[in-house]
This record gives C-alpha cells, sequence and structure tokens, in this order.
C-alpha cells in the first residue's frame, strides 16, 4: 500500500469533466467500451426521477455501459428515459429469460426490450443464464438478431467454464462477446476458471454487483480498513478502491448500480485509478480467494 502523510478525502469531479477514460475492448471483436459501467438492478424500486438523473450523470461522466433486462421490472422503460436524445452514447445491454430462450421466443423477447427501451437496437444481447431451451436454438436466433441489425453482438451470464467452452462449441471461435457473472471482494470464485477461460478465447468478462449483496466491507472491520487506508493514500473512497481491485485485468469490466448522482461520480473516480501492487496484495490478503466452488455462485 501506498503511504500516505496525511488524510485526504475524495477528489472532486467537475460538473463538465469525464472521469471514466479507462476503456478496453469488449470482447474479441467488439468496440472499445468503459471499464466501469451502470446496473440497473433495482434500480427501479427508489425515486424514478433520482434514478434518471444518476443514470444521466453516469452518461455525463463517460459511464456509457448501461446494463439492463427484461427480468428488472421497470428497468428498461426507465433507462429508455435516461438515455433519450443520448442512445448513441450508450453502449446498451440487455438480457432475454432462460424461459424465453428458444429460437421464436428470444426473436419476440428482443423485439419487447427494443420497444420498451425505445431503440432499433442493442449493443450486446445476453442470455441470463442457463435454462432448458437448447444453446443452438438461442444462438441461432442471436445470429438472426445481428443479421437483421437489432443487436449487433450477444453473450451469456452466469455461465461457468464448462458452459462456455460448450457454449463455444455450439456458437464458433470469437462469437461470444461476453459473459456476465458475480464477482465481489468476498465472492472471487470465478477467477478459478471463468476468468482464465474468457482471458484465453477473447470473451469480456462483466461483474455484476461488484459491491456484494449488501455485503460491502464495514469501515471498521478489517477489511474495510485496508479499503479505508488505500483510499485514503489515493483520494477516492473504497468503493472506488474495490472496483479498481475488480477490475485490474484486462478482460474484466464492472457494472455497479448507484442509485444517485453522488454515488455514480464515486464509481466513476475508479476508472482513473491505478492501484500499486502493494495494494493489489493488501487487497488480496484481506479478501482471499478461497477454494473452487462446486457450481458457480449466482444472484
Amino acid at each position: 500500500m501506498r503511504k500516505t502523510t496525511g488524510r485526504r478525502g475524495p477528489r472532486p469531479v467537475s460538473g463538465d469533466f469525464k472521469v471514466a477514460e479507462r476503456q478496453r475492448k469488449f470482447g474479441s471483436n467488439g468496440p472499445s467500451v468503459p471499464v466501469i459501467g451502470q446496473g440497473t438492478w433495482h434500480l427501479d424500486n427508489g425515486d424514478r426521477a433520482v434514478a434518471i438523473a444518476a443514470l444521466r450523470r453516469g452518461l455525463d461522466l463517460g459511464l456509457t455501459h448501461i446494463d439492463t433486462a427484461e427480468m428488472y421490472g421497470e428497468a428498461e422503460p426507465l433507462v429508455a428515459e435516461a438515455i433519450a436524445g443520448r442512445r448513441d452514447e450508450a453502449f446498451l445491454v440487455s438480457k432475454v429469460l432462460p424461459s424465453n430462450a428458444s429460437r421464436k421466443g428470444t426473436l419476440a423477447a428482443c423485439e419487447r426490450s427494443l420497444r420498451r427501451l425505445n431503440t432499433d437496437r442493442l449493443d450486446c444481447y445476453l442470455l441470463h443464464w442457463r435454462g432448458g431451451s437448447p444453446l443452438r436454438d438461442t444462438v441461432a436466433a442471436f445470429e438472426q438478431l445481428v443479421a437483421d441489425g437489432k443487436i449487433l453482438s450477444w453473450g451469456v451470464s452466469n455461465f461457468d467454464a464448462d458452459d462456455l467452452a460448450e457454449l463455444q462449441q455450439v456458437a464458433g471461435k470469437g462469437r461470444i462477446a461476453c459473459n456476465q457473472v458475480l464477482y465481489h471482494l468476498q465472492e472471487r470464485a470465478i477467477e478459478h476458471a471463468v476468468i482464465p477461460w474468457c482471458e484465453a478465447h477473447g470473451v469480456a468478462v462483466v461483474a455484476y454487483s461488484p459491491f456484494g449483496h449488501d455485503e460491502f466491507p464495514r469501515p471498521g472491520s478489517a477489511g474495510g480498513k485496508v479499503l479505508q487506508h488505500i483510499a485514503e493514500a489515493h483520494g477516492v473512497t473504497p468503493r472506488a478502491v474495490a472496483l479498481a481491485f475488480l477490475t485490474r485485468r484486462e478482460a474484466m469490466f464492472a457494472i455497479p448500480k448507484a442509485g444517485t448522482a453522488a454515488h455514480v461520480a464515486d464509481n466513476a473516480a475508479a476508472a482513473g485509478l491505478d492501484l500499486a501492487a502493494a495494494d493489489i496484495a493488501a487487497i488480496d490478503a484481506a479478501f482471499p480467494r478461497g477454494p473452487k466452488p462446486r457450481s458457480l455462485p449466482m444472484l
């Protein structure tokens, strides 16, 4: 960890300064996308105006990767309002439920999401998790949607390494844009097999719930103190430090949910944060990876 001679608060974010400057190629054939994006799960549970303002503030700060899903209630219409007049700025992602993932069902679900998002295309469309529909049928629908210009790429969510290998056999190399998976400081299971597989095959890994599900380390805990020390050294928040750690590898992206514009600004600061090797080692020791689980954790 870097030493600091005095306590510094988080760096202020100016009204017109784009914080999220760090971008990476999204999959083997995709565009450059900001490392830190915006998740929308449960975003519709709070004040709608506040949520829309937060998403718009994220766009202002360069957090242009916006993730949603047909399962997320009223999140898609909320996103539509947030990006109205700014669609071309956004890298827009939605997901089809496994129960709708037959060939015909996927095509129909995509049309519904396009209408709810008030757009003519998705930048990436994901199978939310693996269900009972044959992968070949879902892939066939995805490829038809690509050919029709309704999606620009496709991927999956909550796939373990063996599922990804099977999917690649069906789809061919270079077709899977991303795998969106649960990843936070206290849940690092994907480091065992999923991240290595994706790195080897040019698949982006997108961390959802990167702060955990009401599990972010408390300030007084041992891990919380480590994060706070590093945060003070860099002039950011502990959450920005966590995001920087989780996206330290080249395949990694993260989509934290932020319910307010202030929280969005905190998240955006992570995109410009370079952790020292000592910082990474300290976080790794405070939040050990643990053994490989029998099945991939998911929410």
